[in-house]
């Protein structure tokens, strides 16, 4: 009795070996499917931060209006609004701010 009750758990701790190598072998593979994707989507990121940043050039959107034909120009000296700052100059560099953001006075 003692031999067939040993013979069974050893073939248990055998299936059970046979399925965690499984599931390394599925794991394993599954992060080596993950990397792959997330290098993909780096590589599309790097692609269109280039793109987004050629598109917003100054030069690139000039070329656009021209080619468009938009009636686009310079803002006229009375369109031009100046705001002044009315902070004290403490205030403006952060002196008087706390790291709450309350003032300390």
């Amino acid at each position: 009795m003692a031999a067939v009750t040993l013979c069974a758990l050893f073939a248990m701790l055998g299936v059970g070996y046979v399925w965690y190598k499984g599931q390394i072998v599925t794991l394993g593979r599954q992060i080596k499917e993950r990397e792959v994707r997330l290098a993909e989507l780096q590589r599309d990121n790097r692609l269109r931060r280039d793109q987004l940043a050629q598109l917003c050039s100054p030069v690139e959107l000039d070329a656009r209006v021209r080619k468009l034909g938009l009636p686009l120009a310079p803002p006229a000296l009375s369109q031009i609004v100046n705001l002044v700052d009315t902070l004290s100059p403490g205030a403006r560099s952060g002196q008087a701010m706390t790291s709450g953001g309350t003032s300390n006075e």
